[in-house]
C-alpha cells in the first residue's frame, strides 16, 4: 500500500466520526440515545439530548423541565452542546483527509493530524460540559427525589474522546512514516 503509515489514524478518526454522530441525533431524534435520563425506566422516562428533550421540538439550547434548572447559565450550557455536530464535522474532514494521505500524499497525513487534533480539542471541552451541565442536572433531580442517571450519549463521546485522542497520535507517527513506492529493481 503507498502510505500505510496514515491508516491506523484514518480508522481511529472514523470511528470518533461515527460516534460523535450517534451523539449529535440523539433525543428527540433518535430516542436510543441520550444524555440523561430522567425517572424510572420505561415508556414515561424523559430523556435529554443535544437539541432537546423527549417531546420537545428539535432546537439549540432549551429549559430543563425542574424549575430550579431553569437559569441562564445552564441555558447557556444547553447551547453549547452544538459543539457535538461540529466536533463530529471537524473528524468528518480529517477522515477525508486522511483518506487523501492513505491512497496518495504525505499532506494528506499532515492536515488529518491538526484537523484530529482540533475534533479532539473540541470533543474534549463539549465532554467536559456535557458532565457538568448533566451532572448538575442529575444532581437536582435526585435532591427531588426522582431518579436520575446519565445517558449512554455522554460515555459514546468520551469513546469519541479516546478515538480521536488515538488518532491523533497515530497520524502524527503516520508523517513520519515511508510514502514512496518501492521501485522494481529488476531489469
Amino acid at each position: 500500500m503507498a502510505a500505510s503509515p496514515a491508516i491506523p489514524g484514518l480508522i481511529f478518526c472514523f470511528a470518533a466520526m461515527v460516534l460523535l454522530i450517534f451523539v449529535s441525533v440523539s433525543v428527540p431524534t433518535w430516542s436510543e440515545v441520550s444524555l440523561l435520563n430522567v425517572g424510572p425506566s420505561g415508556s414515561g422516562q424523559l430523556r435529554y439530548g443535544v437539541f432537546g428533550f423527549t417531546g420537545s421540538q428539535t432546537h439549540i439550547g432549551y429549559q430543563f423541565t425542574n424549575p430550579h434548572l431553569n437559569s441562564t447559565i445552564l441555558h447557556n450550557l444547553s447551547k453549547a452542546l452544538i459543539l457535538h455536530p461540529i466536533a463530529a464535522g471537524i473528524s468528518g474532514l480529517a477522515f477525508l483527509f486522511g483518506i487523501c494521505g492513505a491512497g496518495y500524499h504525505r499532506a494528506g497525513t499532515v492536515f488529518m493530524t491538526l484537523l484530529s487534533a482540533l475534533a479532539l480539542l473540541a470533543t474534549l471541552i463539549v465532554w467536559i460540559i456535557d458532565i457538568i451541565l448533566f451532572g448538575i442536572a442529575r444532581g437536582r433531580y435526585r435532591d427531588d427525589g426522582t431518579p436520575a442517571q446519565y445517558g449512554n450519549g455522554n460515555w459514546l463521546t468520551l469513546g469519541a474522546l479516546l478515538a480521536l485522542l488515538l488518532g491523533f497520535c497515530t497520524s502524527a507517527c503516520g508523517i513520519f512514516g515511508r510514502y514512496r513506492r518501492r521501485r522494481d529493481t529488476a531489469y
